[in-house]
């Protein structure tokens, strides 16, 4: 069986995936995402067997809005004048302590606080990098914290 021409999905497929883009990433950006959206789908279309359409072309929508966020989060932001002063003699000894017993941790708590906090990421995007739910990987965030706190506060 093969696939309706690609025309006919974008036109199916179009209104969703605008809003989905529009929520997740804003009205500005949004025409962005769309546009990578559908380039994307549009080469690996003639190629790829779908079983769902609108789940596959979401999909992609949605990786291409993780990818925006990932994008804008480490983009340079504008500050004023720098003040010229001298930097730390010493990195904060408590600082590197406290990452040293973040790799002593179990592999969920570590990966939860590293994608949270060194990532950025909110839960949700922790639960779907880790492969488990929200509540999963807030728990998983939450028992690291707690573990940490009872070695740094000893």
């Amino acid at each position: 069986m093969t696939p309706p021409p690609f025309q006919r999905f974008l036109d199916e497929h179009r209104e969703p995936v605008w809003r989905f883009l529009v929520a997740s990433v804003g009205r500005q950006e949004a025409d962005d995402c769309f546009q990578e959206t559908f380039m994307a789908a549009m080469r690996a279309y003639p190629r790829t067997r779908i079983e769902n359409p609108r789940a596959w072309v979401l999909t992609i929508a949605h990786r291409k809005a993780l990818d925006h966020h990932r994008a804008r989060a480490r983009r340079p932001v504008p500050v004023g004048a720098v003040p010229d002063a001298p930097a730390p003699a010493a990195p904060d000894p408590q600082g590197d302590d406290v990452w040293g017993r973040v790799s002593d941790l179990p592999p969920k708590q570590r990966a939860a606080l590293l994608l949270r906090f060194a990532g950025d990421l909110s839960h949700r995007e922790v639960a779907a990098a880790l492969g488990c739910s929200e509540e999963a990987a807030r728990r998983s965030a939450h028992e690291g914290l707690k573990r940490l706190r009872e070695e740094l506060a000893a």
